[in-house]
This record gives structure tokens, sequence and C-alpha cells, in this order.
């Protein structure tokens, strides 16, 4: 019971967050438990269309001069993410399958004299996903990619390239027998 009322509690808690920030525009969403918004103060904009439904443990991170865009009709299942540092757009009627990740960006590396990483500079592209299309399970977008209208990517797929419209992506994935 302590835990239903705390679910309210977040939930309400994320639903004024879309209110009250002045660079987001939201109508008619659901949100599930643990669904969390991370909005930096000077994000350029996001807008969420009508009856977007993002399921339980949803993480969406949208950072300064970033523009997030979903269309109507989105539906996101359990423990999506999306990170956006520049822009992500997101097309109407489209569904992603449980542990979708998106990132418009990576982290700036040097590779000499020695091996480095930068944990707070980062290289971005913009990521558009069409209209009407179905991201799979465990399906990750990197920055930089186009997919289509009307395009179905397969459970596991890393997409790192641009996706025609009307296309249907499968990971091949070859399951070898051994007898013991």
């Amino acid at each position: 019971m302590l835990y239903s009322f705390l679910e309210k509690v977040q939930r309400k808690k994320q639903l004024s967050l879309l209110k009250k920030h002045p660079h987001v525009i939201s109508h008619n969403i659901r949100l599930g438990i643990g669904t969390h918004f991370m909005f930096h103060k000077n994000l350029k904009k996001v807008s969420i269309g009508p009856s977007a439904d993002f399921r339980n443990y949803v993480s969406i991170v949208v950072l300064e001069n970033a523009l997030l865009e979903i269309g109507t009709d989105f539906f996101m299942n359990n423990f999506c993410s999306i990170n956006c540092l520049e822009h992500i757009s997101i097309g109407n009627n489209t569904l992603f399958g449980e542990n979708v990740k998106l990132y418009d960006h990576n982290h700036v590396y040097e590779a000499s004299p020695e091996f480095k990483v930068y944990p707070s500079k980062f290289t971005k592209a913009p990521i558009k996903i069409g209209n009407n299309c179905w991201l799979g399970s465990n399906v990750t977008v990197l920055k930089g990619v186009t997919i289509g209208d009307n395009c179905i990517i397969g459970a596991g797929c890393t997409i790192y390239q641009d996706v025609l419209p009307n296309t249907q992506v499968i990971n091949k994935q070859e399951l070898i027998h051994n007898t013991l």
C-alpha cells in the first residue's frame, strides 16, 4: 500500500515537471512507475505529442540546447532510455519494445600518444525516426542515424547507419548447438 502511494507521488512529480518546464510541451501522456525525466533548465525544446505512453522505468535525459520531438500515439515499453544532447525526433505511431536505447552522442576520445576517453566531451549528430516504426526489444540507435517511415527494426539490432523507408532490419545471429 505504501509502495502504491509512493508510485503515485512519483508520477505526479514527473507530470508536474513536464507541465512546469517553460520549454516542454506535452498533451495527454501516460506514465508507468519509475519513469524519470531529467531536463536541463536551458534545453531548446521538448515536444511530446498526444497519447504518448511511457511504461515502467523509462529514463529520458535532455541536456542544454538539446531538442527532443516525439509524435502522437507513441509507445515506449519498460526500461527504455533516450539520451538527447543535440536533437532526437521520433515520428507518429511509433513504438519501442523493452530496453530500446537512443544516443545522439559519443564520448570524445584520443588514441595517441596514449588512449584517453573524455567523460564530459561529446561528438553529436541528430537521430530521426520516422512515422509508423517499430523498434524491437534491446535495439540501440546511435548518433547520426535516420530511420525512414514504416520500418521494423528487429530485436537486438544496433543501428549505426541510415535505414531506408519501408525496410525491415534483422539482426542475424546464428545459434550453434554442440553436444556435450
